[in-house]
């Protein structure tokens, strides 16, 4: 796959609705899709999808509180993972919130999940907090923010 063909749009209920059979099992399990339409149709949230030859292959959804944005998720389809597909991702909606003039991008992540963890500090995310048992009352949460202004 190469990256210079995939393209980063706005989320569309088409979209979704394009991967609502495909959710579970090329993405990942814990991404339902009644969560998701939910948080898509809120006016808070925007979704991103990035497409290779018109084919979703990573999704990713924000939600803005004044000046501040919450990175909820970046989520790739594991058959399109460890090729730069979610630093595309992440670098859009970095360059999207310096646009816009936000401040800062919030997240949480699963202590366990070193891929996710690596790639934010790869763009300078730090680590301001910590979550015991915050995911299913078993994993730890890390918080992290990435100033931008």
């Amino acid at each position: 796959m190469e990256k210079n063909k995939i393209e980063i749009s706005e989320m569309t209920i088409d979209d979704l609705n394009s991967i609502k059979t495909i959710l579970l099992d090329k993405f990942d399990d814990f991404w339902n899709y009644e969560v998701l339409k939910q948080d898509l149709t809120s006016s808070t949230s925007t979704f991103f999808v990035a497409k290779h030859c018109d084919e979703i292959v990573c999704f990713s959804g924000i939600k803005q509180i004044f000046d501040e944005v919450e990175l909820m998720n970046i989520v790739t389809k594991k058959d399109c993972r460890n090729i730069g597909v979610a630093s595309l991702m992440l670098e859009y909606i970095i360059s999207l919130c310096k646009k816009n003039k936000i401040k800062c991008i919030n997240l949480e992540v699963n202590n366990k999940n070193t891929i996710a963890i690596n790639l934010y500090k790869k763009y300078n995310f730090k680590q301001v907090g910590f979550r015991k048992k915050y995911y299913n009352n078993v994993d730890d949460a890390i918080l992290m923010t990435l100033n931008i202004i």
